[in-house]
């Protein structure tokens, strides 16, 4: 059956619905090229628009940013090879002979001593009191017998070292100035977003002050300089001499402290890194306070949840810090952390991936308590944990990791080709095949299977398979077991914690279909 077709309106009623409908589409026009209008305001007040000059800026900083040179003698010659011996009477010999007294080693080959001389060095820094305390880069002052500040009117004051932390590459100074001395504030490196303007003043070349500008190109750079990398990169030209020197925000506060570059010619090519201010300000604060750093010390030695252990442990997606060991009468160890937890969250902050926890962890006050919530046997769990101090755990040697103890029994080789390897219980024999230590727990491996699961992810022979997923093995017969129970549940992958000498780490391996 077919349903009537509607009736369209016509004449006056018509006009009058096409007037109210075009009347309806003007004003919705309106309202959207308005909404369009206000969300623009509001990103231009979002995004600070680029700067007429930075005259004003540059002229008001410059004052607070110094130029650093160091002294250390040296031993001429102390980086090159001794002379090579030649038969008496060779014309080499009287040749090299030459050759080395030129660079200062004075006849070295004859016995005689190389000659002490001063070396000098060049950086940057910039001065965070009035009352005369400097920041700089460890690396300025590393190893430096005396320190010299030029301020920005030429004034030359010697400086003293209050303290300097390696893992972050920071040293504060102190000069005595008969007068309140020029000083920057640092801001907040957390809110600077990639495209923002900074400023960057220092010592290129030991020019003097000189001032270049750029962006910020990227944040949360690793660039394996130290436990805490999370640089800030820029485009503003950084040159040899920068090194030490500020970089600042728009409003005129340090964000970060200039540090590295890369280059392939030594020169700037638009790649800069700088130590921001959020790791940076705590540092200078206790070494200015202590005279050294004062961190947090959870007492854990970690690694990466890559998506295959994610999935051997349960875990929705790959995040937070697996623990691979416990570092014996630790903080970790009392509050009842295990190896093979995986920390999700730190005192309310969560770990989306390891490297976050060492700077979240050293952040933390130490004695403070606070609670960790960890992944553990397909459950979360939530534990106190009161931190130490981790320069006292260093200077007391606590930082040594255990190793995980197991009962163990000798029994025959066993080859599991879903993993591509062959296991064998412990013997002295193997102890001393494979420089195992007197006390070593776990299952060896006595053979990887090239192409295997096992000899894609790193695995060799000498290496002790501590546990399988999450639970000690002191035979193959364990190992086989654990990888079926994987298997029966529906797993792909298993997790293994294998020792390779001194070392453990976690490895998740895939299972097969049995």
């Amino acid at each position: 059956m077919s349903r009537p077709m509607a009736r369209r309106p016509s004449g006056p009623i018509a006009l009058a619905r096409a007037r109210d409908e075009t009347a309806l589409l003007r004003w919705a026009a309106t309202v959207l090229i308005a909404a369009a209008m206000l969300l623009g305001l509001a990103a231009a007040a979002r995004a600070a628009p680029a700067p007429d000059s930075f005259a004003d800026l540059a002229e008001k900083l410059l004052p607070t940013v110094v130029n650093i040179s160091t002294t250390q003698k040296v031993e001429d010659g102390a980086d090159l090879p001794e002379m090579p011996q030649f038969p008496p009477g060779s014309p080499f010999e009287e040749f090299f002979r030459d050759f080395f007294n030129r660079r200062g080693q004075g006849g070295q080959g004859q016995g005689e001593r190389p000659t002490p001389h001063n070396a000098t060095a060049l950086g940057s820094g910039f001065i965070v009191r009035a009352n005369g305390f400097i920041v700089t880069n460890y690396h300025v002052i590393e190893g430096a017998e005396q320190i010299t500040v030029v301020l920005h009117d030429n004034t030359s004051l010697d400086a003293k070292l209050i303290g300097r932390d390696e893992k972050t590459d920071l040293a504060v100074l102190k000069v005595e100035s008969a007068k309140p001395l020029p000083f920057v504030d640092f801001g907040d490196s957390d809110k600077m977003r990639v495209g923002d303007w900074v400023l960057a003043i220092g010592n290129p070349f030991g020019l003097g002050g000189t001032v270049t500008a750029g962006i910020i190109s990227a944040r949360s750079r690793e660039i394996n300089a130290g436990p805490y990398d999370d640089f800030l990169q820029t485009d503003a030209a950084i040159n040899r001499g920068n090194s030490g020197g500020p970089m600042f925000n728009m409003d005129g506060q340090v964000i970060g402290i200039n540090t590295a570059i890369y280059s392939p010619s030594g020169g700037s090519v638009g790649i800069g890194f700088a130590i921001p201010s959020a790791l940076a300000s705590g540092v200078v604060d206790q070494i200015i306070q202590f005279g050294r750093t004062k961190r947090g010390w959870l007492g854990v030695r970690i690694q990466s949840v890559t998506p295959e252990i994610a999935e051997s442990l349960g875990l929705e997606k790959a995040e937070g810090a697996l623990v691979a060991g416990i570092t014996d009468g630790g903080p970790a160890a009392k509050s009842g952390i295990e190896t093979g937890d995986v920390i999700l969250t730190f005192d309310g902050k969560p770990i989306g991936e390891s490297r976050r926890l060492p700077r979240v962890v050293a952040d933390t006050p130490v004695d403070k308590q606070v609670p960790v919530v960890v992944w553990r046997k397909g459950q979360r769990k939530e534990l106190p944990v009161t931190l130490g101090d981790l320069e006292a755990a260093e200077e007391s040697g606590l930082l040594a990791s255990n190793t995980p103890d197991g009962p163990g029994e000798a029994t025959k080789p066993e080859s599991l080709d879903a993993l591509g390897v062959t296991l064998s219980a412990i013997t002295d024999a193997l102890k001393k095949q494979y420089s195992l230590a007197d006390d070593q727990k776990g299952v060896v491996v006595t053979a990887v299977t090239g192409g295997s699961p096992a000899g894609e992810k790193g695995l060799k022979a000498g290496d002790v398979i501590v546990e399988v997923g999450q639970a000690e093995v002191a035979n193959p017969a364990d190992v086989a077991k654990k990888v079926k129970e994987a298997r029966d549940g529906g797993r792909k992958s298993v997790l293994l914690l294998v020792q390779s000498g001194a070392d453990l780490r976690f490895v998740a391996l895939p299972v097969g279909q049995g």
